[in-house]
């Protein structure tokens, strides 16, 4: 069985719009909450799937693009299924078998964060 979430990771985006058509329409994430000081500031956001929470941010210097995030997935083959079928235009993965036996599922966000969902063979 898998242990409860206890690492909340930070990505950082530098464009909410696109955020959000990678994230929540894309990969199905939802949007727990955001905040933002003002209008003209910076935001921060959580996100959750599946019983997963990460933190997207805009504010410089919380974190650097380029990150990279493994996230289980009870069914590899149900999530890519989802995917292929919503044909987003910047990104068509696919699943790859490891040599470590495991199912992989790779994507890289407009942010240039990798993110691998992943389940056991």
């Amino acid at each position: 069985m898998q242990q409860p979430q206890r690492v909340t990771p930070v990505l950082r985006i530098f464009n909410l719009s696109k955020a959000k058509e990678f994230y929540i329409d894309f990969l199905d994430f939802n949007i727990d909450w955001s905040h933002q000081f003002d209008e003209n500031f910076p935001i921060y956001l959580q996100l959750s799937k599946d019983g997963y929470m990460i933190h997207l941010s805009e504010h410089h210097g919380d974190v650097t693009p380029g990150s990279y995030l493994r996230i289980w997935t009870e069914d590899l083959e149900v999530f890519s299924k989802a995917l292929t079928e919503k044909a987003y235009k910047y990104a068509k993965p696919t699943i790859e078998k490891t040599a470590w036996d495991t199912l992989e599922l790779s994507i890289v966000d407009p942010f240039s964060n990798r993110l691998t969902f992943w389940q056991d063979q």
